[in-house]
């Protein structure tokens, strides 16, 4: 890993959650689904993301020209390039949702810098949070990107 980031990495504090907030999960069949990407993508022509940018991206269902900004020269881009579906897979939750296993997908999904420090994308995160209640999402698809350097 180059320096600056092993720099940023180290001086991150963990977070230690105190109060844990479990939910007793609907039924798969009654669930409306979002996801939450760690990948920098966005909508080809929305703003592109800052290295440790706090805020977040919104992606709607129908959305399929995206975009990645995560430029750390580590990250494997090649998979998204050829399935979309390798970091959004908006495809497959809406195979699930015609087949009946979800009851319906979000119209709406997130993408925040994954290089950033947690701790201060925590005022966006909220307000996500708050537009997948309006919308009536009950169970959200975190779904993170890892890159291991070799």
């Amino acid at each position: 890993m180059p320096a600056v980031g092993r720099r940023f990495m180290s001086n991150l504090e963990l977070t230690v959650p105190t109060n844990y907030s479990w939910t007793k999960p609907v039924p798969a069949n009654e669930r409306r689904v979002s996801i939450v990407s760690t990948a920098a993508v966005s909508r080809r022509g929305d703003k592109p993301f800052s290295w440790l940018a706090k805020d977040s991206r919104t992606i709607h269902k129908t959305d399929r020209d995206l975009v990645m900004t995560h430029v750390a020269v580590e990250f494997d881009r090649s998979a998204w390039q050829q399935d979309l579906n390798t970091i959004i897979p908006l495809d497959r939750l809406e195979e699930m949702a015609a087949d009946g296993e979800i009851a319906s997908v979000a119209d709406e999904h997130y993408s925040f810098m994954g290089a950033a420090d947690p701790v201060t994308r925590e005022k966006s995160a909220r307000a996500v949070a708050a537009q997948m209640k309006e919308e009536g999402v009950n169970t959200v698809l975190v779904y993170q990107q890892y890159w291991l350097v070799l």
